[in-house]
Parts: C-alpha cells; sequence; structure tokens
C-alpha cells in the first residue's frame, strides 16, 4: 500500500511564502469593502483549488516596513498552485491592492527526505 492509499490527503508537494505589501488603494477601503473584494476575487479561486491548495494569512507590517503580510501557501500539486497564481494574477488582488514583493517556494525538509534521514521537531529537541 502506498503512502496515498493510506493517508486521507496528499502531502504536501511545496509551500510557498508570498511576501506583499498592502497599496494605498487597499489601505483606502473600509474593514467590510476589503472583505468585500476578498470574497469577490480571492474566494471563488481559493474554493475551485481547495482540494490541492491552501492559504494562511500573517500580518507582519508591525515588524517590517518592506512587506505587510506573508501569504503561506501550501499545495499538494504545482501545476494546481500555478493555475491559481495565474487566475490570481487576472483580478486587482496581484499588484493593484497587493503588491507582490517576493515569492519564495520551499519544500519541507527535503534535504532530510532525500537522503532518508528522519526529520527533527520540536521535541525531539527537548529531549535532547
Amino acid at each position: 500500500m502506498t503512502y496515498q492509499e493510506q493517508s486521507p490527503t496528499p502531502p504536501i508537494a511545496l509551500t510557498i511564502f508570498m511576501l506583499v505589501k498592502t497599496t494605498p488603494e487597499w489601505l483606502g477601503f473600509t474593514s467590510d469593502q476589503r472583505i468585500s473584494e476578498f470574497k469577490t476575487y480571492v474566494a471563488p479561486i481559493l474554493r475551485k483549488y481547495s482540494t490541492n491548495v491552501t492559504l494562511r494569512f500573517y500580518d507582519v507590517e508591525f515588524y517590517s516596513a518592506r512587506i505587510t503580510d506573508l501569504w503561506m501557501w501550501e499545495a499538494t500539486s504545482h501545476q494546481a498552485y500555478e493555475q491559481l497564481v495565474e487566475e490570481l494574477r487576472d483580478t486587482p488582488i496581484w499588484d493593484r491592492y497587493f503588491e507582490i514583493v517576493e515569492i519564495l517556494p520551499g519544500v519541507e525538509n527535503a534535504h532530510a527526505k532525500n537522503d532518508n534521514h528522519s526529520t527533527l521537531t520540536a521535541s525531539d529537541q527537548a529531549a535532547a
């Protein structure tokens, strides 16, 4: 039996950290308008790719002048993530409401997995 058959959800293929900065246009909206814009433009795209891509939002404007938000995407499929981004680019969210400062894709513990080593966890460190 393969891992895919044992697991109810496919493993994460990659994690993407998207560093973004709000634009003056976005900041000019009320909180209700911001929610409405996300529901209009982002929610339908997230629903479309929900079986392969998830998104978590982090506010960082308190600690950084370079960016205001960090969007963490987790994808089980490179293709699904790429298609999602293509659709997102066709909305005002991309480079109108938010400046996309940097996109940092990564694979969790790739070195350990590629060399067949177990990965360390916080509990492993506490026990050492």
